[in-house]
């Protein structure tokens, strides 16, 4: 028997846990959670420092690759994205980062009304628990915990206080709107532990009546079949233990299966470009040519020091000691390395300070070193500056390769595209490189191993960012917010699918502009403010007289 709900929400990430937390909330509304994977039983899911663990695992871990990059002498990049409850919550890197003031305040400008940061700031206080104290952009009373790292390192404080000496000030707080300055970042963790949205948002709701979970089920297609409109998302086909399943969604259907795989679901459905639709025999619901497109994401490039004294975490992985001591410290004092994970030391600083007003690139410095993030340590005392330009030009695009929702999307990042983007990394490299050569951390660091002395020209270091440069994992725009007037818009500014009814997206996909730093925590204040959005359409339906027209139109 078909069942249905008022809401149906794709996929148990980011946002999804969100979501489902709050519509349920009350007990007014039904929802119905699809997610793809299995429950986040996994223990390294959990441990901080597990992120090594979850990087290439098969089961957890969508483990996408991308089109060969022409950029990057046609490498296909790694894209690694979370397939449990809590989605790459339950796999990233933990760091707390919100964005800039002025990347919220460029969205509103961009004619997305109420998403300036003043707009959303409350929703940023609602839902943290800041073990900083409350302040004026600080909230102590949310589920998601950010906390901050109080057992210091040697290394960590020799790169803060390197920044120092070359004019980047301290900071205890990135999140305030101004991110400029250097310090220890804050963690998504909880007394030692992961706080993935799976465990801040959907596990203290898993108990309600009106609250229904399915896991392993990957969606199939969106519903479309009201036989009085044809534009009215009706639900979600899905599969699960080799059955295809419906569920219907009285309400809405929110798609919330992130960058990647939410456009790819819109396209399967028959929303996206037409004539990319029309090419596998699709149906078309709703001609959007911005499905897919404006795809954005931060290229990391790591350099790699190798270390004067076995101080890293390198020296900890490769001793049956240092192991032991990692695993004691942890379980007896939830503290050490496995409470922290793999990043501590953070900055955010201008490379080309004459050309941007906020800073244009993001350190993640960190005390240990591998040849790609989640790799094996190398066999020395190692750490790694790894550097990312924050607001790049270049955009990528997604499309759909077939009919299957079990074949992963083409995806051509495009990375380095344009000149702007290729002067900012070579320069954030060399910003890096400043640092290393710094006291107190120049005297800690016996060698450059990558990318090495011989690289000093532009044309040496843009070789090694397109020979050695990865994804920091943060994709997004592919179904980009906007004016009904931008061709490339694919939600409006209530995140309602353009030419459709019932179909919202509250992903990293509907962001316009890519925010300056990481996104998990961003998604989160979007997903906590589409749910005031949704519930208040819902309420206003209801009292125009039923919610049969309460389909959430975007015009």
């Amino acid at each position: 028997m078909t069942r249905s709900f008022d809401y149906v929400v794709v996929g148990a990430g980011s946002a999804g846990c969100v979501l489902a937390n709050r519509l349920s909330e009350g007990g007014r509304y039904s929802v119905c959670l699809l997610e793809a994977g299995p429950p986040d039983r996994y223990m390294w899911i959990h441990v901080p420092i597990g992120y090594g663990k979850t990087m290439f695992h098969p089961v957890y871990n969508w483990g996408f690759q991308t089109d060969p990059d022409p950029n990057m002498h046609n490498r296909r990049l790694y894209w690694p994205r979370g397939r449990t409850l809590g989605g790459s919550s339950s796999i990233n890197g933990l760091i707390y980062v919100r964005g800039q003031r002025q990347d919220y305040d460029r969205w509103a400008a961009l004619g997305n009304r109420g998403w300036s940061w003043d707009d959303c700031l409350p929703y940023f206080r609602r839902l943290e628990h800041n073990t900083l104290g409350a302040g004026p952009t600080r909230g102590v009373d949310g589920p998601l915990w950010a906390s901050a790292i109080r057992q210091r390192h040697e290394l960590v404080d020799a790169f803060v206080a390197a920044s120092n000496r070359l004019g980047v000030r301290s900071v205890d707080d990135f999140n305030t709107g101004d991110q400029e300055g250097v310090g220890y970042y804050q963690l998504t963790t909880r007394r030692g532990l992961r706080c993935s949205t799976a465990v801040a948002y959907l596990k203290p709701a898993r108990s309600r009546a009106n609250l229904h979970v399915e896991t392993d089920a990957l969606a199939q297609r969106i519903l479309f079949d009201d036989p009085g409109d044809r534009t009215r998302a009706t639900g979600i086909r899905y599969a699960q233990r080799g059955e295809l399943r419906d569920v219907r969604a009285n309400r809405e259907v929110i798609l919330a299966a992130g960058a990647l795989q939410s456009p790819q679901l819109l396209q399967l459905s028959g929303v996206g470009p037409a004539a990319l639709l029309k090419g596998h025999g699709i149906e078309v619901v709703a001609d959007r040519a911005g499905v897919g497109e404006n795809l954005q994401d931060h290229l990391q490039i790591r350099l790699i020091y190798e270390v004067t004294k076995p101080i890293t975490t390198n020296d900890a992985l490769r001793s049956f000691v240092g192991r032991a001591k990692m695993g004691l410290q942890w379980a007896l004092f939830r503290g050490g390395p496995l409470a922290i994970g793999i990043n501590q030391g953070g900055m955010f600083c201008r490379a080309l300070p004459d050309e941007s007003p906020t800073p244009d690139i993001q350190f993640h410095f960190s005390t240990l070193s591998a040849d790609s993030a989640g790799g094996a340590v190398h066999p020395f005392p190692g750490c790694t500056y790894s550097v990312c330009q924050l607001r790049p030009e270049s955009r990528g695009v997604l499309k759909i390769r077939s009919t299957d929702a079990r074949d992963a999307p083409s995806i051509q990042p495009n990375y380095l595209a344009t000149e702007f983007d290729r002067r900012t990394t070579i320069a954030g490299v060399r910003f890096a490189r400043r640092v290393a050569a710094t006291e107190p951390i120049a005297s800690l660091m016996k060698r450059e191993v990558r990318p090495g002395a011989d690289a000093q020209t532009d044309d040496e270091l843009l070789e090694f960012c397109r020979e050695y440069g990865q994804t920091i994992f943060h994709p997004s725009g592919t179904a980009k917010m906007g004016v009904a007037s931008d061709p490339l818009a694919v939600v409006d500014a209530r995140l309602r699918v353009y030419g459709t009814r019932g179909l919202r997206v509250v992903d990293c996909s509907i962001m316009p502009t890519l925010v300056s730093g990481n996104t998990n925590v961003p998604i989160v204040m979007v997903a906590e403010k589409a749910a005031d959005m949704i519930v208040d359409d819902a309420r206003a339906a209801d009292r125009a007289g039923g919610i049969a027209t309460a389909a959430a139109t975007a015009v």
